[in-house]
């Protein structure tokens, strides 16, 4: 099947339940964290104690070793999967074990251990309630926190009802939870080795962490004599300690619980009794504790990560699954298609990449279209859009993409290693822009021609349903420059910075922005400057988008230096200079021109604020409005600045609560993702159908929300600034 046949195919028998289940935890991680005062202070804390173990990892670990032989167990350190693998196997035979439970462990999942135990004849049982029902139904995990994330209840109970045959059919999460619970509970005490992974390990005291929903991880530690953890390095932090703003943020980023229901601390080998479960006589208290304990500690590519500048982030991650639960993409397909061999959302291409290769990551790395909703949901503050882009980059280099020598010749970016045409496509849409602004109306007819549509679809995958830009032929520079400002004496000067959208598209609302700022007493300049390099940055053409960078401060700094402030229409691109720019500019650069940008409607909300009047904007016609944010705007804090605009202006505003609309640029353009982008603005659909909204005007401030709207809706959107112009 092609990409968007898989995509289709999961999005119709598993969307539903997955959509439910991650849209559930990422309402309550915004209750929940809404509810903790020190929120952003605990994210601060964890992000250090990540940055400083992983810098001193190899003295970490060495001192680990040492205390947990002090306490009696013993560590092993492996180089890979095989490695661990080999260890683990040999420990199950010298137990001489038949059977061997186990707690949830990503890191097991990634190392395959059941595989390896089960070629040796043992039976290995999960004793999470979910890694079960997967086990049971023989599939894979589709999440990180929540493996079956992706079955109902009734495909649940109809998978007991089939294998297990009860007495009397199964069908309420209560009979079903009961019957799990009475079968785990027969296997477990039969068992002689439990294996568990560590959220956290203690490298001063070799005290692990282990953050459950279920207690399973505690009992197959108690029931069982000799226990195996298995755990990446990058567990390790320094002392017990520092688990608390780990223990603390774990349960409300993941699942949107204040604190995960079973949090143990145990220092192993743990001095619980073995009991003997056939012996109804001897008290618990005579029983002994002679238990055996093996850490092993797996590498497997994370250290070669820790060398990486930028996949060492990846090594921060606590396995939350914050930055699945907040992605729009991941809430319609699940981690079947959003994931790797074990990993899944965003994070996940930062983990592939570094353990299996740029080939696996190569897989789901599109999926990601940069909207960094991921960005402030993360509890370490880790920059995934930046992993996705930069692993995008090396995908692109590490191909071989056909007649790549004439490509070369005829794009004009700076990519000479063999980018997949469909991205040098998208990331030169400036240059195409140029054209078809140069060539209108000829050139929106002929692009519009069937035959035009079918090249395109079959040599670089747009999708012919979507409908394409209309360039402009008179751009908003050159009708700028064909006019007298009517400002004489300006309160502010300002460089309205000319997108490549409000440029050649849609050049309405960049000759609203100036009317707009001009009644507010700004004197505007309208430059010719470089597109942002967005386009190139989301096909990961990091070279070209530097570029770009460079060239729009070089054309905006005169004008920062000259004392005007920089105004952006585009979020996308404001999050650009706030945001990207500090990846592709040197420090002093970016920060001057992060310093004194400002998205026009937060520039207008601080106009007014300051004592420019309202009554010189445009005259409200129809108050009641419908208005979507756009996503990077949301992660920026800026949505706020509108609403309070608009509202300040007379308008009654209804906001979308859905936070990506599903088009992300050139994502919805392409025919392999075209229905996924559709399926993710239904959300937004949904709710500006609703009955007390249908009949409202929608306004949205992104360009790609612009045209998603447009296909969504019978409503023709316009942005927010278009209402205010005089």
């Amino acid at each position: 099947m092609s990409k968007a046949d898989d995509i289709r195919e999961l999005m119709r028998t598993e969307g539903a339940a997955v959509a439910e289940n991650t849209r559930g935890f990422n309402e309550g991680r915004y209750r929940s964290v809404a509810e903790l005062e020190d929120y952003e202070d605990l994210k601060t804390e964890a992000r250090a104690i990540k940055e400083d173990a992983i810098e001193r990892l190899p003295e970490l670990l060495e001192q680990l070793q040492e205390s947990v032989a002090e306490n009696g167990g013993t560590v092993y350190v492996a180089d890979d999967a095989a490695d661990a693998n080999a260890y683990i196997r040999e420990v199950v035979a010298d137990r001489d074990a038949d059977r061997v439970v186990k707690s949830k462990s990503m890191t097991s999942e990634e190392i395959e251990v059941n595989e390896a135990l089960e070629s040796d004849g043992v039976d290995v049982v999960e004793t999470d309630l979910g890694e079960w029902v997967l086990q049971v139904a023989d599939e894979a995990p589709s999440h990180i926190v929540a493996p079956a994330i992706h079955k109902s209840r009734e495909s649940i109970a109809d998978l007991f009802n089939e294998v297990f045959d009860p007495d009397e059919p199964l069908e309420t999460a209560e009979e079903l939870t009961h019957f799990a619970r009475e079968k785990l509970g027969e296997q477990i005490v039969d068992s002689e080795v439990g294996i568990t992974g560590a959220n956290f390990l203690a490298a001063d005291s070799g005290t692990m962490a282990l953050v459950t929903s279920e207690g399973n991880a505690r009992k197959t530690v108690a029931a069982t004599d000799t226990q195996i953890t298995v755990a990446g390095v990058e567990k390790v932090v320094p002392s017990v300690a520092d688990f608390h703003p780990f223990v603390e943020l774990i349960g409300r980023s993941g699942t949107g619980q204040d604190i995960t229901s079973y949090v143990s601390l145990l220092t192993p080998p743990v001095e619980t009794p073995v009991v003997d479960f056939s012996d109804d006589d001897t008290p618990l208290s005579e029983f002994d504790a002679d238990r055996d304990f093996h850490l092993v500690l797996i590498d497997n590519g994370r250290m070669d990560m820790r060398e990486d500048e930028h996949l060492e982030e990846t090594l921060y991650c606590i396995r939350c699954s914050a930055c699945a639960n907040s992605c729009a993409n991941f809430q319609s397909v699940g981690g079947h298609a959003f994931g790797g061999e074990t990993y899944s959302g965003g994070i996940a291409t930062g983990w592939e990449a570094g353990i299996e290769g740029l080939d696996t990551a190569a897989e789901f790395n599109d999926l990601c279209t940069g909207c960094s909703r991921c960005t402030t949901a993360c509890p370490v503050k880790i920059d995934i859009p930046w992993i996705n882009t930069v692993v995008r980059d090396r995908i692109n280099r590490d191909g071989d993409a056909p007649a790549a020598w004439l490509v070369d010749g005829l794009t004009p970016d700076d990519e000479d290693e063999g980018a997949p045409l469909q991205k040098r496509f998208f990331g030169n849409f400036e240059t195409m822009a140029k054209l078809g602004s140069a060539t209108a109306p000829l050139s929106n007819w002929l692009a519009d021609t069937q035959t035009a549509r079918w090249l395109m679809d079959r040599t670089v995958g747009v999708d012919p349903r979507r409908d394409l830009p209309q360039f402009q032929r008179e751009t908003f520079v050159e009708w700028f420059a064909a006019r007298e400002s009517t400002v004489s004496n300006p309160d502010r000067r300002a460089v309205l910075y000319p997108d490549v959208y409000t440029n050649h598209v849609q050049v309405d609302r960049g000759k609203a922005a100036v009317k707009v700022l001009e009644a507010l007493g700004v004197d505007v300049v309208v430059p010719s400057v470089a597109s942002s390099g967005r386009a190139p940055f989301s096909q990961g053409m990091i070279a070209t988008a530097q570029d770009h960078a460079e060239r729009v401060a070089e054309g905006l700094s005169p004008h920062v230096e000259a004392g005007r402030d920089v105004v952006v229409v585009e979020p996308s691109d404001h999050a650009m200079f706030c945001s990207e720019y500090e990846k592709l500019l040197d420090t002093a650069t970016f920060e001057t021109l992060a310093e004194h940008s400002y998205e026009v409607m937060e520039y207008v909300y601080g106009l007014l604020e300051h004592g420019a009047s309202a009554d010189s904007l445009g005259r409200v016609e129809t108050p009641e409005i419908a208005y979507h944010s756009h996503c990077q705007q949301r992660t920026l804090g800026l949505e706020a600045h509108t609403v309070a605009v608009l509202e300040e202006c007379g308008y009654d505003v209804t906001t979308s609560e859905v936070e990506c609309c599903g088009m992300a640029g050139s994502f919805g353009y392409k025919s392999d993702y075209y229905e996924l982008s559709m399926d993710v603005g239904d959300r937004l659909r949904e709710q500006f159908e609703a009955q007390d909204v249908r009949d409202r005007p929608v306004v949205a401030s992104g360009t790609s929300c612009l045209e998603q709207i447009d296909a969504l809706l019978e409503r023709q959107p316009r942005h927010p600034i278009e209402l205010l112009a005089p």
